[in-house]
Parts: C-alpha cells; structure tokens; sequence
C-alpha cells in the first residue's frame, strides 16, 4: 500500500506536531515536511518531489493558493477555530483540531483520490456584472446583444469578457457554458 506524503504548513508547532503523530501512527501517511508558513517554505528552498496532500493552517490557505509549487497539490486546510467560511475557499476538503484519527485520514485519502480542480468562483470572485455577462455568453448571445440586454456598451461587454476568461481561465463560450451550468450560475435545461 503507497503511503499518501504530506506536507503541513501550520504555524502552532503543537498543532502541526500533533497532526504529524496521527498521520504517522496511522502508517498510511509519510509527513515530507513541516513549516510555520509558506513563507518558511519558500524561503527554505527545499524541493520537495513527491508530495501528494498539503495540510494547511486556514490562515495559510491564501499563501498556498499564491505559491507556484502548491498550486496543483490538492489542499485540505486544516480549521483550529470558528471561521467564516469564505476562508475556507482555497481548500478541497476541511479537518479541524476536534477530528478525528480516522476522520482526518479519510479526508486525507478522499484528496489525495480526487482530481484536482480550481473552482474559479471561488477563488477568482467574478463580480455580479461579469456573471450576468458570462450567463448570456453560455446562452448564445452575442456581445451586441448582451449591451443591449444590460443597458452597456459592446465595448463594455468585451471588457467584461476578457475579465472573465481571465479570471477563469476558460476561452471558448463552449467551456464558459460548461462552467455557468458547474457552478449553478444557470440551469442546464434552458440550454
């Protein structure tokens, strides 16, 4: 059986220890590395090869999002208070300090077994306007149409567009349809 490889960034040494020794009894996981944040992280320059989870304190989930060696590593953050949910945005999954042995290693397990996927929504806020333009986008409008239906410019609606591509990093109004009917911005049966 391939032990999942975490990486744990936490600043409380007592938590990060503690979630270490549980992961470590459990045999089914490898720690590659601990750090207090992502600034420790990259300023260690170490290059970790393999890493399969990262662990993250809720007040490094931002950070972890920034980092161009994280990014493609799901991420289960890890909540050792209240927090507004809004926070959370940059993880797949959520342990806190009252979880579990085996809670923790399902969740670790489940992120480990998922795809990565970037939920843009989330993490790149699209403002109203722009979900109002990419809704007409997925239903076939064309940018004349669209100024027309919002009372703007085509002008506008081209920025608004590039805005979303950007944000998104979805080009063709095919993937934006796709996309609008993911994140219930609409129903796929008015399509």
């Amino acid at each position: 059986m391939k032990r999942t490889l975490v990486l744990i960034i936490e600043p409380a040494r007592v938590v990060a220890a503690g979630v270490e020794s549980l992961l470590l009894r459990s045999g089914e996981c490898e720690v590659v590395a601990t750090y207090r944040s992502v600034a420790e992280f990259e300023a260690s320059g170490e290059r970790h090869a393999q890493v399969d989870v990262v662990v993250a304190s809720v007040s490094q989930l931002r950070a972890v999002e920034g980092c161009e060696q994280l990014k493609d590593l799901p991420v289960v953050a890890l909540q050792t208070a209240l927090v507004d949910p809004e926070s959370l945005r940059g993880s797949v999954a959520t342990i806190s300090i009252y979880s579990t042995a085996e809670e923790i290693l399902r969740v670790l397990r489940e992120a480990h077994d998922a795809p990565v996927q970037h939920n843009y929504a989330e993490s790149h806020d699209l403002s109203e306007r722009e979900r109002d333009v990419l809704v007409l986008v997925a239903k076939g409008y064309t940018n004349k149409e669209i100024a027309t239906e919002l009372f703007i410019s085509p002008h506008t609606v081209i920025s608004h567009r590039k805005n979303i591509v950007h944000k998104t990093g979805i080009r063709s109004v095919a993937g934006l349809t796709v996309y609008a009917v993911l994140n219930k911005l609409i129903d796929s049966e008015i399509l």
